[in-house]
Protein backbone atom coordinates (compact mmCIF):
# COMPACT_ATOMS: atom_id res chain seq x y z
CA UNK A 1 0.00 0.00 0.00
CA UNK A 2 1.75 3.14 -1.08
CA UNK A 3 2.40 5.68 1.98
CA UNK A 4 -0.03 8.23 2.05
CA UNK A 5 -0.64 12.06 3.16
CA UNK A 6 -0.28 12.18 6.48
CA UNK A 7 -2.87 15.31 7.18
CA UNK A 8 -5.40 14.85 4.77
CA UNK A 9 -8.09 12.04 6.20
CA UNK A 10 -9.10 9.31 4.14
CA UNK A 11 -11.64 6.88 4.01
CA UNK A 12 -10.46 3.15 4.85
CA UNK A 13 -9.21 1.32 1.26
CA UNK A 14 -11.93 -0.83 -0.72
CA UNK A 15 -11.75 -3.02 -3.86
CA UNK A 16 -12.01 -1.80 -6.92
CA UNK A 17 -14.59 -3.88 -7.95
CA UNK A 18 -17.23 -3.02 -4.98
CA UNK A 19 -16.86 0.74 -6.05
CA UNK A 20 -17.50 0.27 -9.49
CA UNK A 21 -20.63 -2.19 -8.53
CA UNK A 22 -21.52 0.85 -6.49
CA UNK A 23 -21.28 3.44 -8.49
CA UNK A 24 -23.42 1.19 -10.97
CA UNK A 25 -26.01 1.59 -7.97
CA UNK A 26 -25.98 5.32 -7.26
CA UNK A 27 -25.68 6.04 -11.01
CA UNK A 28 -29.48 3.83 -11.31
CA UNK A 29 -30.44 5.93 -8.41
CA UNK A 30 -30.09 8.80 -9.65
CA UNK A 31 -32.00 8.63 -13.06
CA UNK A 32 -34.52 7.13 -11.25
CA UNK A 33 -34.94 10.07 -9.07
CA UNK A 34 -34.11 12.60 -11.84
CA UNK A 35 -30.96 15.26 -12.41
CA UNK A 36 -30.44 16.76 -9.07
CA UNK A 37 -29.54 20.95 -9.27
CA UNK A 38 -25.84 21.84 -8.25
CA UNK A 39 -22.62 19.69 -7.42
CA UNK A 40 -22.83 16.83 -5.17
CA UNK A 41 -20.18 17.74 -2.52
CA UNK A 42 -19.10 14.17 -2.89
CA UNK A 43 -18.25 14.53 -6.14
CA UNK A 44 -16.89 17.56 -5.82
CA UNK A 45 -14.86 16.53 -3.04
CA UNK A 46 -13.60 13.61 -5.01
CA UNK A 47 -12.97 16.00 -8.21
CA UNK A 48 -11.09 18.69 -5.62
CA UNK A 49 -9.12 15.21 -4.23
CA UNK A 50 -8.95 12.59 -6.45
CA UNK A 51 -9.39 8.80 -4.93
CA UNK A 52 -5.93 6.89 -4.21
CA UNK A 53 -5.79 3.90 -6.41
CA UNK A 54 -3.19 0.40 -5.17
CA UNK A 55 -2.47 -2.74 -6.12
CA UNK A 56 -1.81 -4.83 -2.88
CA UNK A 57 -2.01 -8.96 -2.90
CA UNK A 58 -2.54 -8.82 -6.46
CA UNK A 59 -5.69 -7.17 -5.57
CA UNK A 60 -7.30 -2.99 -7.34
CA UNK A 61 -7.80 -0.88 -3.95
CA UNK A 62 -8.99 2.45 -3.97
CA UNK A 63 -9.28 5.05 -1.15
CA UNK A 64 -11.55 7.97 -0.90
CA UNK A 65 -11.18 11.19 0.75
CA UNK A 66 -13.36 10.82 3.78
CA UNK A 67 -16.95 12.50 3.39
CA UNK A 68 -17.48 13.05 7.36
CA UNK A 69 -17.62 16.53 8.47
CA UNK A 70 -14.72 17.75 10.83
CA UNK A 71 -15.13 18.97 14.52
CA UNK A 72 -13.60 21.24 16.63
CA UNK A 73 -11.88 19.10 17.98
CA UNK A 74 -10.70 17.03 14.21
CA UNK A 75 -9.20 20.58 13.62
CA UNK A 76 -7.21 20.91 17.20
CA UNK A 77 -5.90 17.54 17.04
CA UNK A 78 -5.09 18.58 12.59
CA UNK A 79 -2.78 21.79 14.08
CA UNK A 80 -1.34 19.35 16.79
CA UNK A 81 -0.53 17.02 13.95
CA UNK A 82 1.11 19.55 11.36
CA UNK A 83 3.17 21.10 14.54
CA UNK A 84 4.17 17.75 15.46
CA UNK A 85 5.28 16.77 11.96
CA UNK A 86 7.24 20.25 11.28
CA UNK A 87 9.45 18.99 13.96
CA UNK A 88 9.86 15.30 13.48
CA UNK A 89 10.76 16.22 10.16
CA UNK A 90 13.65 18.72 10.93
CA UNK A 91 11.34 21.40 8.42
CA UNK A 92 13.24 24.91 8.34
CA UNK A 93 11.00 27.86 10.26
CA UNK A 94 12.05 30.16 7.70
CA UNK A 95 13.20 30.66 3.76
CA UNK A 96 12.60 27.68 0.73
CA UNK A 97 11.93 24.27 2.97
CA UNK A 98 10.19 21.60 0.46
CA UNK A 99 9.15 19.78 3.89
CA UNK A 100 7.46 22.63 4.77
CA UNK A 101 6.02 23.19 2.00
CA UNK A 102 4.63 19.51 1.73
CA UNK A 103 2.62 19.46 5.27
CA UNK A 104 1.31 23.08 4.68
CA UNK A 105 0.12 21.80 1.12
CA UNK A 106 -1.52 19.09 3.08
CA UNK A 107 -3.06 20.67 5.75
CA UNK A 108 -4.78 23.37 2.92
CA UNK A 109 -5.77 19.99 1.09
CA UNK A 110 -7.93 18.96 4.15
CA UNK A 111 -8.96 22.52 5.15
CA UNK A 112 -10.69 21.98 1.55
CA UNK A 113 -12.07 18.75 2.49
CA UNK A 114 -13.33 19.95 5.65
CA UNK A 115 -15.28 23.06 3.82
CA UNK A 116 -16.29 21.18 0.88
CA UNK A 117 -18.34 18.76 3.02
CA UNK A 118 -20.32 21.47 4.48
CA UNK A 119 -20.38 23.49 1.31
CA UNK A 120 -19.05 22.51 -2.16
CA UNK A 121 -19.73 25.74 -3.79
CA UNK A 122 -17.14 26.92 -1.33
CA UNK A 123 -14.95 23.96 -1.35
CA UNK A 124 -14.93 25.22 -5.46
CA UNK A 125 -13.72 28.27 -4.42
CA UNK A 126 -10.97 27.28 -2.47
CA UNK A 127 -9.48 25.06 -4.82
CA UNK A 128 -9.62 28.20 -7.18
CA UNK A 129 -7.36 29.49 -4.33
CA UNK A 130 -5.02 26.67 -3.88
CA UNK A 131 -4.61 26.42 -7.81
CA UNK A 132 -3.44 30.37 -7.63
CA UNK A 133 -1.14 29.80 -4.92
CA UNK A 134 0.49 26.97 -6.56
CA UNK A 135 1.19 28.26 -9.77
CA UNK A 136 2.17 31.36 -8.20
CA UNK A 137 4.95 29.15 -6.20
CA UNK A 138 5.66 27.74 -8.94
CA UNK A 139 6.56 30.60 -10.84
CA UNK A 140 8.22 31.84 -7.94
CA UNK A 141 10.33 28.51 -7.79
CA UNK A 142 11.12 28.58 -11.72
CA UNK A 143 12.45 31.93 -11.36
CA UNK A 144 14.62 31.10 -8.35
CA UNK A 145 15.84 28.07 -10.32
CA UNK A 146 16.66 30.57 -13.28
CA UNK A 147 18.41 33.11 -11.43
CA UNK A 148 20.55 30.38 -9.34
CA UNK A 149 21.39 28.90 -12.46
CA UNK A 150 22.27 32.38 -14.18
CA UNK A 151 24.02 33.53 -10.84
CA UNK A 152 26.24 30.00 -11.04
CA UNK A 153 26.76 30.50 -14.72
CA UNK A 154 28.41 33.85 -13.57
CA UNK A 155 30.30 32.81 -10.70
CA UNK A 156 31.72 29.66 -13.12
CA UNK A 157 32.53 32.64 -16.00
CA UNK A 158 33.77 34.99 -13.06
CA UNK A 159 36.06 31.81 -11.72
CA UNK A 160 37.07 31.32 -15.42
CA UNK A 161 37.86 35.05 -15.80
CA UNK A 162 40.28 34.98 -12.29
CA UNK A 163 42.18 31.83 -13.31
CA UNK A 164 43.00 33.93 -16.55
CA UNK A 165 43.53 37.23 -14.97
CA UNK A 166 45.53 35.18 -12.51
CA UNK A 167 47.57 33.96 -15.58
CA UNK A 168 48.24 36.98 -17.34
CA UNK A 169 49.91 38.19 -14.02
CA UNK A 170 51.99 35.41 -13.64
CA UNK A 171 53.21 36.09 -17.00
CA UNK A 172 53.73 40.34 -16.56
CA UNK A 173 55.39 38.81 -13.54
CA UNK A 174 57.98 36.63 -15.46
CA UNK A 175 58.15 39.36 -17.76
CA UNK A 176 58.66 42.10 -15.28
CA UNK A 177 61.27 39.85 -13.63
CA UNK A 178 63.23 39.38 -17.24
CA UNK A 179 62.82 43.24 -17.92
CA UNK A 180 64.70 43.84 -14.07
CA UNK A 181 67.32 41.66 -15.05
CA UNK A 182 67.76 42.86 -18.17
CA UNK A 183 68.27 46.71 -16.62
CA UNK A 184 70.11 45.70 -14.17
CA UNK A 185 72.81 44.06 -17.09
CA UNK A 186 72.72 47.49 -19.10
CA UNK A 187 73.08 49.34 -15.70
CA UNK A 188 76.18 47.05 -15.11
CA UNK A 189 77.52 47.15 -18.43
CA UNK A 190 76.77 51.37 -18.22
CA UNK A 191 78.78 51.16 -15.23
CA UNK A 192 81.66 49.57 -16.70
CA UNK A 193 81.31 51.69 -19.72
CA UNK A 194 81.69 54.85 -17.28
CA UNK A 195 84.58 53.90 -15.19
CA UNK A 196 86.43 52.13 -18.34
CA UNK A 197 86.11 55.98 -19.86
CA UNK A 198 87.32 57.60 -16.36
CA UNK A 199 90.28 55.47 -16.30
CA UNK A 200 90.89 56.25 -19.87
CA UNK A 201 90.71 60.18 -19.36
CA UNK A 202 92.60 59.87 -16.26
CA UNK A 203 95.89 57.85 -18.39
CA UNK A 204 95.61 60.85 -21.13
CA UNK A 205 95.13 63.76 -18.17
CA UNK A 206 98.31 61.59 -16.97
CA UNK A 207 100.34 62.01 -20.37
CA UNK A 208 99.31 65.02 -20.96
CA UNK A 209 100.55 66.62 -17.92
CA UNK A 210 103.85 64.47 -18.17
CA UNK A 211 104.38 65.64 -21.78
CA UNK A 212 103.82 69.41 -20.52
CA UNK A 213 106.23 69.02 -17.67
CA UNK A 214 108.48 67.45 -19.63
CA UNK A 215 108.40 70.27 -22.27
CA UNK A 216 108.74 73.60 -19.26
CA UNK A 217 111.61 71.17 -18.32
CA UNK A 218 112.80 71.26 -21.79
CA UNK A 219 112.38 74.73 -21.90
CA UNK A 220 114.07 75.70 -19.11
CA UNK A 221 116.95 73.63 -19.95
CA UNK A 222 117.26 75.12 -23.26
CA UNK A 223 116.86 78.66 -22.01
CA UNK A 224 119.69 78.52 -19.32
CA UNK A 225 122.11 77.11 -21.82
CA UNK A 226 121.44 79.97 -24.07
CA UNK A 227 121.95 82.62 -21.52
CA UNK A 228 124.91 80.95 -21.50
CA UNK A 229 126.27 81.08 -24.50
CA UNK A 230 124.70 84.55 -24.94
CA UNK A 231 127.40 85.42 -21.69
CA UNK A 232 130.15 83.57 -23.09
CA UNK A 233 130.33 85.37 -26.14
CA UNK A 234 129.50 88.60 -24.51
CA UNK A 235 133.18 87.80 -22.74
Amino acid sequence: MPTRPLLVKYETPVLLSEVKHKKALKEKKRVAVGAQSGPQAEDVLYSIIPPREFEENGQQWVQYVSSIPATRMDVINLQERLDSLLLERNARETGICPVREELYSQVFDELIRQVTVNCAERGLLLLRVRDELRMTLDAYRSLYESSAAYGMRKALQAEQSKIEMESKIQALEREKEELKQQVEELEYRCESIIQQEKEKFAEAERKHNEEVAFFRRTYQTLTTNLQTLCNATKA
